[in-house]
């Protein structure tokens, strides 16, 4: 993993396994199930750097053959966050590796004049205050919605949230560092530049619409 080259909160995963299934998932051949099946394949591999630091406490318990002290995770457990409609892709290989998180789901659309984000669902846990939580989304473009969906969680009553994608473009990492500094950021890939319609270039296209087949 890289940090220094885009800043002290952001860490790309350079594991060969994630960096092998994202350049498959990049591939305009790779067709909706495929794309889904990597895609929640990618997000398992990478909640465990997500989760990494996930604090401990030590409990006693009792092995078939005698009794010993042995870690188990502390206080709440994580809650996703899927930013609403492509988050789903990879939510769901985040919660193969901790089936008992929470979920919250956040819905956010790009208003294609403006670019700015405009919400219209808003769903998390009454003590999200309480937990880690982890907002996904596949791409970061532009960073606004990512930003203004983390201003909404934190509104909520969040104070640990980091946020987690795929594929990141330069812009959007600045815009969500300069309004978060406090959120670290995790992806599998920092891409070039976005391109006029706020594309990550080179990329994979619409994550929503190959994710879900709707184009």
């Amino acid at each position: 993993m890289s940090t220094a080259e885009h800043g002290p909160n952001v860490t790309v995963l350079r594991h060969p396994l994630v960096q092998h299934k994202l350049t498959l998932l990049r591939r305009k051949d790779t067709a909706t199930g495929e794309f889904r099946r990597l895609a929640r394949e990618i997000s398992l591999l990478m909640a465990y750097e997500v989760t990494r630091d996930l604090p401990l406490e030590t409990v006693e318990i009792e092995t078939p053959l005698e009794r010993m002290e042995a870690p188990l995770l502390s206080g709440k457990k994580l809650c996703f966050v899927s930013i609403l409609r492509a988050g789903n892709g990879i939510l769901d290989g985040m919660l193969d590796l901790v089936p008992s998180a929470r979920v919250g789901h956040i819905g956010l659309y790009r208003d294609p004049q403006t670019l700015e984000p405009v919400q219209y669902y808003l769903k998390l846990p009454e003590d999200v205050g309480e937990r880690l939580v982890i907002a996904v989304d596949p791409m970061l473009a532009t960073g606004h919605s990512a930003a203004a969906a983390v201003s909404r969680i934190k509104q909520a009553g969040a104070q640990q949230i980091s946020f987690a994608c795929l594929i990141a473009a330069p812009e959007g990492l600045r815009v969500l560092t300069e309004a978060h500094p406090d959120v670290p950021i995790f992806c599998a890939g920092v891409d070039r530049e976005l391109d006029s319609h706020a594309y990550i270039r080179p990329g994979l296209g619409d994550a929503g619409d190959r994710l879900f087949g709707t184009k």
